[in-house]
């Protein structure tokens, strides 16, 4: 019976070979420690070895055999990826001058202008120890005229190292900094100052063409749809109001300001749409040439353009990838719209960038593409109604099915979900496809002529109405949920779930219900930490039910937001919490778990006038302690070591601290390698005390 289930997925396998690269590069990712050289040998013998093997073993178990081989090689994709982009990360806190060239400009959560800098250079540092590129936000006063790419500047700022996870579990700056060549990052509130002007660079070039187009635009529409047109054509978010993402966010609509495949697909499908139908009216040409074929070729060079002029990031690249995988199926005479077509757009995407299957935007859209490609797949041949009527049914099933299909991976990454998008999305999506893409396009064909402003005014009417929808639905009542993060294996089980319902062939298909209802029940049961602990010391946040309580309503904030947006919190919520929910005033906060007290201190002076403990279990402070104390000690230089700390009470009462560090192990994002304590608590009669305050472990 198994044979003969083996057997019937014969003719499908192709769509399992990114599932299987895909459980190699995860297996990778969830190490908690780098490998040696020995395991990547014997991984790289397996993999060979497998595919030699598979040759002599039944056609029923040899596709089994040949998955593992792929696993194996996703493994050492990933393994291969990460050496590649290996640069030097700064490895203590910097203050000095810092000089480099600017590549890069974009906008922080507070509406603050970022400058990515790489050919650094930091005062007294060697270059081996040199971090390659540093992202500096600027404040204070700065010069009006903006800066030019590929200039060289210079200022003085404060540098770190990228900061670990705001909790045990959470998400990990340090990674998502190491694939983009961040080594550190910081701010100045000093003016910056130009060295020297740009330099020749091809790169750099259209870096300075798309600033100067993103400045044409905002000229000609001024405010926020011009800072959303930007956004749109070319990718540079820079101008775009806190205010306005929000309610973009809010009302499900955000996707639409991030270079994807609904922004390729739209100028692709336009292109060639406009390039068959006028090629058609051409009998010379329709007669003899497949004007089909030619309309696919102008779609791939205007899409390549596209990807040129927007960044050229991982999210616009996979969108590239997927719909160039599509155009060529069409040069080809095959399906454009296919699992096997979506298959191949994920093995190039993983063997390229294998780390960008652990974000959201790779997850998300290929979960919303799978799922719209099946849907399709099952109506095929069958009447959606009257004719008139069978584009907005069609528009209708489109939006249900990719925001079902992507809503459980939004939710698990931005715990959020809009109960509104779909009504959102059905209002101004076709603003996207009949006026906003189709005037840009005209734009940039007519800007010799200085006929653009008018092209542009076309598309400032989709553009307002776009922000008038996501503003009027963001406002709703109930227009959006927040729900907690779940356990770290939720969403791969999820996932797994999901692609076997889609991808095996056969009854046992529906077996994958099981893997998703036992996601959603370790998800509603998915408990939070009770009390925990900034990497820095200065705030701790104590859950009681359902309400943290923050020890400081000013400090850590973005920590504290990240803690109370895991929790279930909404964004707009969080600052009116971190005040309503302070536990204390003063320096001094005294928190109960289970039979223990747990004393923290926030500054020099709460500490000076400390005696020992002062009766508590463990002392909590933001700074640096002397001597021995009758107590487990969490101070500044044990917390640099072991990240933010998450504390639990045990079943026999125990305290149990888990450390961010211990979580997400020793990668080589990570920076150099420093020991871990353990950190547990076991009840006992008499006072705890223990010699060293760093690694003591009563």
């Amino acid at each position: 019976m198994w044979r003969t289930a083996l057997l019937a997925q014969r003719g499908h396998l192709m769509c399992w070979v990114p599932v299987c690269l895909g459980l190699g590069i995860g297996l990778y990712f969830a190490l908690l420690t780098e490998p040696g050289p020995g395991v990547w040998i014997t991984v790289a013998l397996a993999v060979a070895a497998l595919f030699f093997v598979s040759r002599a073993l039944d056609i029923a178990v040899r596709p089994l055999c040949l998955g593992l081989a792929i696993a194996g090689a996703g493994f050492l994709l990933a393994g291969v990826e990460t050496r590649r982009v290996a640069d030097p990360i700064l490895g203590f806190r910097y203050y000095g001058p810092i000089e480099g060239r600017l590549v890069h400009i974009d906008q922080s959560a507070s509406e603050a202008v970022r400058l990515t800098l790489d050919r650094v250079r930091l005062d007294r540092m060697e270059p081996a120890r040199t971090p390659g590129r540093v992202r500096v936000s600027l404040h204070g006063d700065q010069p009006a005229a903006p800066f030019l790419p590929g200039e060289k500047l210079i200022l003085t700022g404060h540098l770190s190292p990228p900061a670990g996870p705001a909790e045990p579990g959470g998400f990990d700056f340090r990674r998502f900094a190491w694939f983009a060549g961040l080594g550190a990052i910081g701010y100045t509130q000093t003016p910056v100052l130009v060295l020297s002007d740009a330099a020749g660079d091809w790169g750099l070039a259209v870096f300075d063409l798309r600033m100067r187009i993103s400045a044409a635009i905002q000229s000609n529409l001024p405010g926020d749809p011009g800072a959303f047109a930007a956004a749109l054509i070319i990718g540079d978010r820079s101008g775009m109001s806190a205010e306005s993402q929000q309610v973009l966010r809010d009302s499900n609509l955000y996707h639409v300001v991030s270079i994807s495949g609904l922004h390729m697909g739209m100028l692709t499908s336009f292109i060639f749409m406009i390039v068959r139908v006028g090629l058609s009216l051409w009998p010379a040409v329709a007669l003899r040439l497949s004007v089909k074929k030619i309309a696919a070729v102008a779609a791939l060079l205007v899409g390549a353009v596209y990807l040129a002029m927007s960044g050229g990031d991982v999210a616009t690249e996979r969108s590239y990838i997927m719909v160039a995988v599509m155009l060529t199926a069409i040069l080809l005479d095959r399906q454009a719209l296919s699992l096997r077509g979506l298959a191949i757009a994920a093995i190039i995407i993983m063997v390229m960038h294998p780390h960008a299957m652990m974000g959201p935007g790779f997850q998300m859209s290929f979960a919303a593409t799978a799922a719209l490609v099946v849907a399709f797949r099952a109506i095929r041949g069958k009447a959606l109604g009257p004719r008139w009527m069978r584009s907005g049914v069609t528009l209708v099933l489109s939006s249900v099915v990719a925001g079902c299909a992507s809503a459980p991976f939004a939710a698990v990454h931005f715990n959020q979900i809009s109960h509104y998008g779909l009504i959102a999305n059905l209002l101004a999506v076709p603003a996207m496809g009949t006026i906003i893409m189709p005037a840009a396009v005209v734009a940039g064909l007519v800007s010799p002529f200085g006929l653009a402003p008018q092209a542009l005014w076309v598309a400032g009417l989709g553009l307002r109405w776009t922000l008038f929808v996501a503003e009027t639905v963001a406002g709703w009542e109930g227009a959006t949920s927040h729900v907690k993060t779940p356990m770290p294996f939720v969403l791969p089980l999820l996932a797994l779930s999901l692609l076997w319902c889609i991808l095996w062939r056969g009854p046992a298909r529906w077996g994958a219900l099981v893997g998703v209802a036992a996601a959603g029940l370790l998800w509603v049961q998915t408990t939070r930490p009770t009390i925990l602990v900034a990497q820095s010391g200065g705030v701790i946040g104590v859950l009681d039910t359902t309400t943290r309580t923050l020890s400081s309503a000013t400090g850590d904030t973005f920590t504290t937001g990240v803690w109370l947006e895991n929790d279930g919190a909404g964004r707009d919520d969080v600052p009116a919490l971190m005040a309503e929910t302070a536990l204390s005033p003063t320096p001094r906060t005294l928190t109960r778990i289970g039979p223990w007290q747990i004393l923290h201190l926030r500054g020099k002076s709460a500490l000076a006038t400390l005696s020992g403990c002062d009766g508590a279990d463990v002392l909590i402070s933001n700074q640096e302690t002397a001597g021995q104390r009758p107590c487990l000690v969490v101070d500044a230089g044990l917390l640099r070591r072991t990240g933010s700390l998450a504390i639990n009470l045990g079943q026999d009462d125990s305290l149990i601290i888990t450390t961010a560090a211990q979580v997400a192990g020793q990668r080589p994002w990570h920076g150099p390698m420093r020991d871990q304590p353990a950190l547990t608590l076991r009840p006992r009669a008499d006072v705890i005390a223990a010699s060293d305050p760093v690694s003591q472990s009563p």
